[in-house]
């Protein structure tokens, strides 16, 4: 049960991106804003997108702990793993999804897997808005100065 909630929380996250991504792709060139605000859009829209992929992997974790035998998250000023809220498991994986690690919080058990898979999701999700912000700000450095300032 724990891989087949796993690789849904992946595929759901993975074409979450995708889909942001290509909805921002296309639409941006058409918004009515000047044009240097377009990267700003695209940068705004992206780092929702990150937020929202956060949140799929805290719906995740927060399954696990839930689930007799997937597992715990240990660490929190609170008593028990029980206890981690939907907050708590937010937090974490931002910390997860990021990279960042702070260390304070520690996953015991299957949900460690998750925990793996998400750092590693979060470094390619990352990857692909960094390549994705490149191209929309080369569409805009291509377009004569005349055409950005107002």
């Amino acid at each position: 049960m724990a891989i087949l909630v796993n690789a849904l929380v992946i595929a759901v996250v993975v074409l979450m991106h995708y889909e942001a991504l290509r909805q921002l792709y296309t639409r941006i060139p058409s918004l009515p804003v000047p044009r240097r605000v377009h990267v700003l859009v695209a940068v705004f829209g992206a780092l929702i997108a990150h937020f929202l992929e956060i949140c799929v992997f805290a719906l995740g974790l927060r399954w696990h702990i839930q689930t007799d035998g997937m597992g715990s998250l240990v660490g929190f000023e609170h008593a028990g793993s029980e206890n981690a809220s939907l907050v708590d498991c937010i937090y974490f994986s931002f910390v997860n999804y990021t990279s960042l690690g702070y260390g304070e919080i520690v996953p015991v058990g299957p949900v460690r897997f998750l925990c793996g898979i998400e750092g590693l999701v979060g470094l390619v999700m990352i990857g692909w808005t960094a390549s994705f912000i490149y191209i929309e700000m080369t569409r805009f450095w291509r377009e004569p100065a005349e055409n950005i300032l107002p």
